[in-house]
């Protein structure tokens, strides 16, 4: 079982950046596939990025590839996501989960607790 704590989040203005950083334990990370995900107000959770065993990475949308990068340092266990030209609608809890592949998709078994990244403009 592997344990997440997220921090990295904060108040940012518009187009500016922050690194999230999501520090595992109980597990090495390069076992799983780590993935971010983050909820806004009233809205589902929703995928943003992830990085695969291999190193591989996906991310949900264009835009969000253009702004955001999943990356690892399996040194020291810990999974980041550094997002740029950050904009209002990117304000939410960003969430850090470790999960695997599954059916042709990814089952998250464990997550962090959150940490939230609000944007003004």
């Amino acid at each position: 079982q592997v344990q997440l704590v997220e921090s990295g989040g904060g108040l940012v203005q518009a187009g500016g950046s922050l690194r999230l950083s999501c520090a595992a334990s109980g597990r090495l990370i390069s076992t799983y596939t780590m993935g971010w995900f983050r909820q806004a107000p009233g809205k589902e959770r929703e995928f943003v990025a992830r990085i695969s065993r291999n190193g591989f990475t996906t991310y949900d949308r264009d835009s969000v590839k253009a702004r955001f990068t999943i990356s690892r340092d399996t040194a020291k266990n810990t999974v980041y996501l550094q997002m740029n030209s950050l904009k209002p609608e990117d304000t939410a809890v960003y969430y850090c989960a470790a999960g695997s592949p599954q059916a042709g998709d990814y089952r998250y078994d464990y997550w962090g607790q959150g940490t939230q990244v609000t944007v003004s403009s």
